[in-house]
């Protein structure tokens, strides 16, 4: 894999698939004014097609709609109109299924926050805090699908915090199996998202899929890149997946049995130290912290802690010892920034820097 060190000569124009909805908004906040990528095309639904973005965006986030977008016109997802060398994916899984290879096939790479591909053996499920190495897998994608670009994806929400918390754990003291408990915040679900009568002084115990993907993506993430594939990692996790209200921060609260024994001083010294592999630590999403550890003992709270290093960074609290595991903890992160469009966004200046980005 070629390397390099120097920053793009000029801003890498970019598009976003599915821009009208929460995730595709907050990727066009996250991308104003970045140093590296310009949005220069959406796409969107039927509805929206021949508009201007913001005559056809229901905006729902708090910071204002960017200038640079307003009047930029929606055009098809399907068929490939757009000619860009990165596209962020926004799609819903069923459309991304089907339109994310097209983009691939045109020249296009991919960086996508839908699950349609994650399974795939030969698609990064990606992590640059965990994982970089896993963009191996590109050449691979590239020679047997006969694409020109390539699919990258970053993990489901819920589990970027799960799997940046466990990494320190895992190279250091080996992991035999554990169990969670999520808490996921309303955003997770979109927009409009859980009607308000279901979810107002509520708690709704069960979201589509998502205990399946929790029980596997952390240990392709965690696993092993060896002969042009991810070995998974050797452990069992069993989850429960509720939806609270919320309006954003997924936390999780977690049990983990451990291979080898560690005091708690040195479980709290693995998650403060742990830094991000060298390539992935001063790229412009990159957290000045990758994991916050506090000790109040009514901490994280997604109300005062998930924006924590501008949403980038993984808070854990409440670590103690467990009775039937051997530690456990809460975890918190931002699932819309760091859990989806910051998330890859991260992952395109990755591939950048790692020089599998065209310029």
């Amino acid at each position: 894999m070629k390397t390099h060190n120097a920053l793009p000569s000029k801003r890498i124009p970019v598009a976003v698939l599915g821009a009208t909805g929460a995730v595709g908004q907050r990727f066009i906040q996250l991308l104003d004014n970045h140093p590296w990528f310009e949005v220069v095309a959406l796409t969107g639904s039927d509805r929206a097609i021949g508009q201007k973005y913001y005559e056809t965006c229901h905006w729902i986030l708090p910071t204002p709609m960017p200038e640079r977008v307003r009047n930029l016109i929606v055009t098809p997802t399907m068929p490939v109109e757009i000619n860009t060398p990165l596209a962020f994916s926004a799609l819903p899984t069923n459309v991304a299924r089907e339109a994310e290879p097209l983009y691939a096939q045109s020249g296009t790479v991919v960086c996508s926050n839908a699950s349609a591909y994650r399974q795939e053996p030969d698609v990064p499920l990606m992590l640059p805090e965990v994982n970089p190495d896993h963009t191996k897998l590109v050449s691979k994608q590239q020679k047997d699908r006969n694409w020109p670009g390539f699919i990258v994806t970053n993990p489901n929400c819920t589990n970027t915090g799960i799997t940046i918390a466990l990494k320190p754990l895992y190279d250091q003291f080996g992991i035999k199996r554990m169990f969670i408990v999520s808490m996921q915040a309303v955003s997770g679900a979109g927009y409009p998202g859980v009607p308000s009568i279901d979810m107002l002084g509520n708690v709704v115990p069960f979201i589509q899929d998502e205990e399946a993907k929790m029980e596997w993506e952390t240990r392709k993430m965690l696993g092993a890149y060896q002969d042009e594939q991810i070995a998974l990692a050797e452990f069992n996790i069993s989850a429960h997946a509720n939806r609270v209200p919320v309006p954003e921060g997924h936390m999780v609260c977690l049990s983990v049995e451990l291979q080898r024994e560690g005091s708690i001083d040195d479980i709290a010294q693995a998650m403060t130290s742990y830094s991000a592999p060298v390539i992935s630590r001063d790229l412009p999403s990159s957290p000045e912290m990758v994991i916050q550890l506090r000790s109040e003992p009514d901490r994280p709270q997604p109300k005062m802690d998930v924006m924590t290093g501008n949403g980038m960074t993984t808070v854990v609290g409440r670590l103690r010892k467990d009775p039937v595991f051997d530690y456990k903890m809460v975890i918190l992160s931002h699932n819309t920034i760091r859990g989806a469009a910051g998330g890859s966004i991260y992952n395109a200046e990755l591939l950048v820097k790692q020089n599998l980005l065209p310029q």
